[in-house]
């Protein structure tokens, strides 16, 4: 059960950061799908193979064929996971950590509301925000690509593509809500909710880098969103899509038991 007043007063208090995300990540896709064609392919391969550590480790690749293997190269190893992660951390760990370090929750809880009530509606609010940032990346690739490149997108593919994306960006939010329910200190909250996944993404970042460090990936989450093995129908892929879900599940759990149990100080 959520509580409708305290939902929409937290999503208002979203509303400056999404439309801040939602700008940055429209001026990276609108400029990166725009330079799909044969020439700027052929430039930007051609600086692949002068850096192609410093390239690879942010995901990007040469050589691809289709819109949607460009978009993967130049999007979904850096922009799309970046941002959104950025905005799982700073609205996850305002959502209870910060009431409890500014000793608001006393406010929060003095109405007739209970702990899980409040929880869940944070839970919410975070999980609302992400979709919300998917969606208009999902609609915002589709309405670019279509509008200048007329038909040469897999739209399946692509929607197959940023489902997974949703999954990894819920289970980064999910680290984030378990940050914020286990520590009443935002210092805390920000150092386990945001070390955790910046660690995995540096991680992931060495583990692109070269083969000599190509172990490294099997200590990251990041793995487990294979974008060009969603688009190739891999099943390795749909099973790390899957844990990722499965996982986010679990940690929101996890949060809203942890602070229906901890001592509040309130």
């Amino acid at each position: 059960m959520l509580n409708l007043t305290l939902y929409k007063r937290e999503m208002k208090g979203s509303l400056k950061m999404l439309l801040l995300f939602a700008a940055i990540i429209s001026m990276y896709v609108t400029i990166i799908i725009r330079m799909y064609d044969p020439a700027m392919m052929e430039t930007l391969d051609n600086f692949y193979e002068v850096m192609p550590e410093l390239m690879a480790s942010v995901g990007m690749s040469a050589g691809a064929t289709s819109l949607i293997g460009f978009m993967i190269s130049y999007l979904y190893g850096f922009i799309l996971l970046i941002f959104p992660m950025v905005f799982c951390i700073l609205r996850g760990n305002g959502l209870i950590a910060r009431y409890a370090d500014k000793g608001s929750m006393v406010t929060l809880l003095a109405a007739p509301v209970k702990r899980r009530t409040v929880a869940l509606t944070q839970m919410s609010v975070l999980i609302s925000g992400i979709l919300l940032l998917i969606i208009f990346a999902s609609a915002l690739e589709l309405t670019i690509a279509e509008t200048s490149f007329p038909g040469e997108l897999a739209i399946a593919e692509l929607l197959q593509l940023n489902a997974a994306l949703l999954c990894l960006h819920l289970f980064i939010g999910g680290i984030c809500f378990l940050s914020s329910c286990v520590f009443s200190d935002t210092k805390y909250s920000i150092a386990l909710g945001a070390g955790i996944p910046a660690l995995m993404y540096i991680l992931q970042m060495l583990a692109n880098a070269g083969d000599k460090a190509d172990g490294i990936k099997y200590f990251t989450f990041f793995t487990l969103f294979d974008a060009s093995g969603i688009v190739a129908g891999a099943n390795s892929a749909v099973v790390g899509m899957l844990i990722l879900l499965i996982g986010a599940v679990v940690l929101y759990a996890a949060g809203i038991c942890v602070f229906c149990k901890k001592d509040l100080h309130i």
